[in-house]
């Protein structure tokens, strides 16, 4: 059985959009694109480098393999795990619109993406790890495909944007696996999914 592990750059308030850059994501007006780079460090860069330099395969929405699909084959330093790995990784691609992609090696899913994330998951193979891809998680988390959450929360409040936990997140419970925090503030918590929502008085 596969893990599907959703790796996200979230701030205080929950926003997961447009981390890395202004022009990554401006849908509805969004302003602050970027917002992560003022507190990425050499610190933050390890962890980076450490979750992405073992063996994974990638799960990816149509916008965020566009994105990756135009940087990363053109950087791909051996020196650079985090290259190497996206470049080495097989990408699989939820898209209605796409017909074909050339970051290899990658395979579109087709169809009824749930059904065919379900018969992924089945299969032997390196994990499959989710970056970006804001509509995927939604779909992902309602149907409780989610095994482990890797978050790196940062020390900011966007007010607006695309949110990590935004459309009918399943009730769910999560184990605290690892916590650390950078030097600038960013908290790095990975969760593993723990069961049913447990519940209790102080009455």
């Amino acid at each position: 059985m596969r893990k599907i592990i959703v790796l996200s750059f979230v701030s205080l308030d929950g926003v997961m959009q447009a981390p890395g850059g202004p022009d990554e994501d401006r849908s509805g007006g969004f302003e602050h694109g970027g917002w992560t780079v003022p507190y990425f460090d050499e610190f933050s860069g390890k962890v980076m480098s450490e979750q992405m330099g073992r063996p994974f395969d990638l799960l990816l929405g149509r916008k965020t393999y566009e994105i990756f699909a135009a940087y990363w084959p053109l950087h791909n330093a051996p020196d650079d795990p985090v290259g190497t790995g996206l470049n080495r990784a097989t990408k699989y691609v939820a898209s209605k619109t796409l017909e074909k992609i050339d970051w290899t090696p990658s395979r579109l899913l087709k169809g009824d993406v749930v059904t065919e994330i379900r018969k992924l998951k089945e299969q032997h193979g390196p994990e499959l790890q989710v970056h970006g891809s804001g509509d995927l998680i939604q779909t992902l988390l309602k149907n409780d495909l989610v095994d482990e959450l890797w978050l790196k929360i940062f020390p900011v409040t966007l007010g607006r944007g695309k949110r990590l936990f935004a459309q009918g997140a399943l009730p769910a419970s999560f184990k605290l696996l690892d916590s650390r925090t950078s030097p600038s503030g960013v908290i790095i918590a990975n969760y593993a999914r723990a069961g049913a929502v447990r519940t209790g008085s102080f009455a």
